[in-house]
């Protein structure tokens, strides 16, 4: 990914704060949801803040600039300490994925302003900008519904399972990375297609 920047300095460095302000909305939305909840985790940790260098995990951004893949530092929460034991955790989990959206919606109908104001024009850095914020929130919260672990969806799978289905779901928790990885490397074409598809869906709302 990185490498088809490099002849592109402003363009490198737009795509390097969008990343960074999505993981960093991310996580700290988790650790905010978390606290809400009633646990002092995140915050006793230093989560509970929107420093990026508290949220960026440095070998996850780095994999992230070459490989298209990432992941950032996970927001760690107590589910005893939370007011809502079984729903308590998904709350937390969906607050990620809901930053995403809403910081999406944000900078569209924000870009759409700009753009039937003639503030800026199709070809202003700023213009780059913000698409380049919808395209990383997009892609963001959707991978990050999906429902196997680490990611967020799978929380909402423990909420849901039956007690019948605990061997399952412990099992799914235990190799949902590995999992998760043949996804990503055999399902790379369907994902593009899925993100390509809402991402041009998306500029005809807002551009």
């Amino acid at each position: 990914m990185i490498f088809n920047l490099l002849s592109e300095p402003m363009l490198l460095v737009v795509w390097l704060v969008g990343i960074i302000y999505a993981i960093t909305i991310h996580e700290f939305s988790h650790a905010l949801a978390g606290y809400w909840l009633g646990d002092m985790t995140a915050r006793d940790q230093k989560r509970l803040t929107l420093n990026p260098l508290s949220h960026i995990d440095p070998i996850g951004f780095i994999v992230l600039l070459f490989a298209g893949f990432g992941w950032g530092r996970p927001v760690p929460f107590n589910p005893y300490n939370l007011k809502f034991h079984r729903w308590g955790p998904v709350l937390v989990a969906m607050a990620g994925p809901i930053s995403n959206v809403v910081s999406f919606l944000i900078f569209g109908f924000a870009l759409r302003f700009l753009l039937m104001a003639e503030v800026i024009g199709p070809e202003n850095l700023l213009t780059t900008f913000f698409i380049v914020l919808l395209n990383i929130n997009l892609v963001l919260a959707v991978f990050n519904l999906i429902p196997v672990p680490p990611l967020d969806g799978s929380k909402l799978i423990r909420a849901l399972a039956p007690p019948r289905f605990e061997n399952a779901v412990f099992t799914l928790e235990r190799y949902g990375p590995w999992v998760l990885l043949a996804i990503v490397i055999f399902g790379g074409n369907i994902f593009s297609g899925l993100f390509s598809t809402l991402f041009s869906w998306s500029l005809q709302i807002f551009g």
